[in-house]
């Protein structure tokens, strides 16, 4: 293909040709997709209907669930469309779309994490500036700008993702993934995605430096404390937001590092999944293992919705 305009579609990649292991490979996603949708669904219930969470923890933690919810809606789904069609294509729109959706709330999980780690600082830091400080204005302002930048990020990576010609639509990936789209470049220029590319690792290294700082200065905090109740509470809840760190930074790594090979492996099958499905579908079990309060407001939901549908089964038998 001699240029950008001639690419109206896009082939995704096949796992295997092997009918069985197809099949196998749409229950495995399918699962994927339940698990995660339905634990994000009752983490943000959880918090939306418990009055008790109303705090700005857990306000951002449901803008969290809207991000995982996003994030592998986007690029599950049509795998399994298309499996059901059996069909590969993607348009070319629905490959930006889905490239510039994925960047999106991809870039909104960091700016999340980074927003959540402020607010334990000065929960733990300074808790007598707290209420002034995290008020509910100052935390619908976060919780936007976080949005918003990455917004912005996912249209400077979109632009430049798609603004070289490109001489094959062959994506050797399960969705449209940006590494496998640059290579299908016609020349070895495309700068604008290479600059905006580094940008992006110079803002995640600074992001991911000041939440190292933050819970450095938190645990230092944390073990002053002379309440052994008062520690334990602070562990509760700097521990799940520090695991869903580390798990966001190792599979990032792994997402940027990996070399993206000319031919599909299995290797990279594996790597992709682990960054764009398993951080989306942990969080939820993450945050209501280790948190006491997120734990009774689910039982609570949960004993609510049976005991409705116990009336209603009372009702009308």
């Amino acid at each position: 293909m001699d240029n950008q305009s001639s690419v109206s579609e896009f082939l995704l990649l096949e796992f295997s040709a092997i009918r069985e292991l197809q099949i196998l490979h749409f229950i495995l996603f399918l699962i994927f997709y339940l698990t995660t949708v339905s634990g994000n669904i009752l983490i943000f219930s959880a918090v939306a209907f418990d009055h008790r969470l109303h705090t700005p923890l857990y306000f951002f933690l449901m803008n969290l669930a809207i991000q995982d919810l996003g994030c592998v809606s986007v690029i599950i789904p049509k795998y399994m469309i298309n499996f059901f069609t059996n069909d590969r294509h993607i348009s070319y729109s629905g490959c930006v779309t889905q490239v510039l959706l994925f960047i999106f709330f991809s870039g909104a999980d960091l700016a999340l994490l980074t927003v959540m780690a402020y607010d334990r600082y000065v929960a733990i830091c300074n808790p007598l500036q707290y209420e002034r400080v995290m008020n509910r204005g100052a935390c619908k302002q976060m919780a936007l700008g976080a949005w918003f930048a990455a917004l912005l990020n996912a249209i400077l990576h979109t632009g430049g993702t798609f603004g070289t010609p490109l001489c094959s639509n062959v994506v050797n990936q399960f969705f449209c993934e940006i590494p496998q789209i640059v290579k299908l470049a016609c020349s070895d220029l495309y700068q604008i995605e290479m600059g905006v590319t580094v940008f992006s690792i110079v803002i995640w290294f600074g992001c991911f430096t000041f939440i190292i700082v933050s819970y450095v200065e938190i645990f230092t905090a944390v073990l002053k404390m002379p309440s052994v109740l008062g520690r334990k509470k602070a562990f509760s809840t700097c521990v799940p937001h520090l695991t869903v760190v580390s798990m966001f930074s190792v599979t990032a790594c792994l997402a940027f590092l990996k070399p993206t090979s000319s031919t599909p492996s299995s290797l990279d099958l594996v790597v992709t999944i682990l960054y764009s499905v398993f951080p989306a579908m942990l969080n939820p079990l993450i945050y209501s293992m280790r948190n006491k309060e997120i734990k009774v407001a689910l039982s609570r939901l949960l004993s609510l919705k049976s005991s409705s549908n116990k009336s209603f089964s009372i009702g009308f038998p």
